[in-house]
């Protein structure tokens, strides 16, 4: 079997792009983010992009008591992915909604997709770098110690640079390539 290869692409939605909790940062990424998807594509990874999906009821949860912001409401244009990195996905995209930072159904899903295998290589990118990017790259690094893990630092933004950096450097700590 061929070895595979993927790229996950966390977050890149309209509110947290320049919606909701949207950052200049999260803004200059975009072309970034979407010319990387695009090479991954023609490479021939396999392409995940998880979706923030919080319900009408999201300021009662425990999230929404901590970040009172509504954000990423399901069928809403904030909850979308950006329209130039959807078009960088293409119809073949895998897209997982997830409730909270990290996907526990990520592990499972890329399992699946390697026929049983770790996979060889799986590179993340998206939003934000120190919330949901790095909840599901330690999830992943947790589930597939021997692949090969990578994080596009040009192709993420923190909730504040500074916090980008913190996240980075957790990566670099748990063997997380740092490109």
């Amino acid at each position: 079997m061929e070895e595979q290869k993927f790229l996950i692409v966390v977050d890149m939605q309209k509110d947290f792009i320049d919606g909701a909790l949207g950052t200049q940062e999260a803004q200059a990424m975009v072309s970034a983010a979407a010319a990387r998807i695009t090479e991954c594509k023609a490479a021939g990874y396999t392409l995940i992009a998880t979706l923030d999906t919080h319900e009408e009821n999201y300021m009662e949860t425990r999230e929404g008591k901590h970040l009172p912001v509504p954000h990423c409401i399901r069928g809403t244009a904030g909850w979308r992915i950006r329209p130039e990195i959807m078009d960088a996905l293409g119809d073949d995209a895998i897209l997982v909604e997830k409730p909270t930072f990290g996907s526990i159904r990520l592990p499972e899903i890329s399992r699946e997709k390697s026929g049983g295998d770790e996979p060889a290589v799986i590179e993340l990118l998206g939003l934000c770098t120190d919330i949901c990017v790095v909840s599901n790259a330690l999830l992943l690094k947790a589930a597939f110690p021997e692949t090969d893990f990578a994080v596009h630092a040009d192709c993420c933004a923190g909730v504040t640079p500074e916090k980008h950096e913190a996240a980075l450097e957790t990566m670099r700590s748990c063997q997380i390539t740092v490109i």
